[in-house]
């Protein structure tokens, strides 16, 4: 047999649509691949005709298979990985004898009989004689005529799915697909710095604006002593959490107990938390700008609290100038909570430790604030700039690794 190799076959999805900016868009990919498998000794990383293959050393590969998968899944931009065998030529014997091998290991996995399956051939390199109909007739009869009654075709549910893809001067054959988030790779699509609290919709929020390509920088917002060491650390362990997805990001720690107080001893009790998030907002602002940042990202839900209304919104954005990005808005809880689920965020998310936004809480916080009303009361806030470079002199930054 030709030269046989275990790989991963690393494929995407929007990235394919590029058109001449496509190569960009590869090679960030690549460069995060190498880096989620920093560590793992003697693993390649290479672009090749619209896949990514990872190779590593022979013996070693299938043992890391599990690993690799795994850390490769946190990876956006990627669509599915297979793991493969890769025949350094297109002989078709080898090519059977390979089908065969595998079809070997899952006989050897399955208890069922006949097992069923099905192939499917593709023939990237048109020079080659055999169509791609014909790779997959002719490799199933090898596979009927090495198993006989053990192994039957279906063409319609079968248990196995045997593909052979014929490239040129090689061959990739695998029978699994692992399906991977897809998105963009992280660092193609501009910088955002996201308002993280420990609730549950913030960590969601970061994790699809990450998924879309954007890399991060985060502000967490706390009240100590009203709220307590505890409550932060919670939040550093949810950013960690987001770390393993994204890389590693800096996170600004604000006590904005001095800004609340200020905006309860000077405004109208049912304005406090429309007042206190555009505080939160002008302050995420100013750090953004700081950090090269081109928008500012929150996990705002419409009509999901009284800031959350489209009033509140609106009057909210009116505090800044950099755009604000809400995934969000338009979903319901219960997607949120069931996408926090997937991305591993909701058990830490859920933990009852308080924020910054339980302290003076308004009886009744209004829902349709007017921009006029809400520029007039903090109006009559003292000393407003310095209040807001006060809070950002004294931040604490801590760097989240993944």
């Amino acid at each position: 047999m030709t030269d046989k190799k275990e790989i991963l076959i690393v494929r995407y999805g929007e990235i394919s649509l590029k058109g001449m900016n496509k190569p960009y868009f590869e090679k960030t990919l690549q460069r995060r691949i190498g880096r989620a498998l920093a560590g793992i000794p003697g693993v390649s990383v290479r672009r090749d005709a619209g896949l990514i293959v990872v190779a590593g050393e022979r013996e070693r590969l299938p043992a890391l298979a599990d690993e690799l998968i795994r850390r490769l899944t946190r990876v956006f931009g990627i669509y599915s990985i297979s793991p493969a065998v890769r025949l350094g030529g297109t002989e078709l014997g080898d090519v059977y004898e390979a089908a065969s091998e595998l079809m070997r290991q899952r006989l050897a996995e399955r208890a069922e009989r006949p097992l069923t399956f099905k192939v499917f051939g593709k023939r990237s390199d048109k020079r080659y004689p055999v169509t791609s109909p014909e790779i997959a007739a002719l490799t199933g009869e090898a596979v009927i005529e090495a198993f006989g009654g053990e192994v039957k075709a279906d063409m319609t549910n079968p248990a196995v799915s045997l593909n052979v893809h014929l490239r040129v001067g090689e061959v990739f054959i695998f029978d699994e697909k692992v399906s991977c988030h897809g998105g963009m790779p992280i660092g193609t699509n501009g910088k955002g710095m996201v308002l993280l609290s420990g609730g549950i919709d913030s960590p969601v929020a970061l994790w699809l604006m990450a998924k879309r390509g954007m890399s991060v920088e985060v502000v967490h917002y706390h009240s100590y002593p009203y709220t307590s060491g505890r409550a932060k650390e919670k939040v550093e362990e949810l950013a960690r959490i987001l770390a393993g997805y994204t890389g590693t990001f800096t996170m600004h720690e604000i006590n904005l107990l001095p800004a609340q107080e200020a905006i309860a001893a000077h405004c109208p009790d049912h304005l406090m938390t429309i007042l206190v998030r555009r505080f939160m907002m002008k302050i995420a602002e100013r750090l953004a700008l700081g950090a090269k940042c081109n928008m500012l990202v929150t996990g705002e839900s419409l009509g999901q609290v009284a800031s959350q209304t489209a009033e509140s919104i609106y009057v909210t954005d009116r505090a800044v100038t950099l755009p604000v990005m809400r995934p969000l808005i338009a979903m319901d809880k219960t997607d949120i909570m069931d996408l926090a689920r997937e991305i591993g965020t909701y058990e830490k998310s859920i933990e009852p430790f308080e924020d910054c936004c339980t302290v003076f809480l308004p009886r009744h916080p209004a829902t349709k604030p007017t921009l006029a009303e809400v520029e007039a009361a903090e109006a009559g806030i003292p000393d407003i700039e310095e209040l807001i470079a006060a809070r950002i002199a004294e931040e604490e930054t801590v760097v989240i690794r993944a």
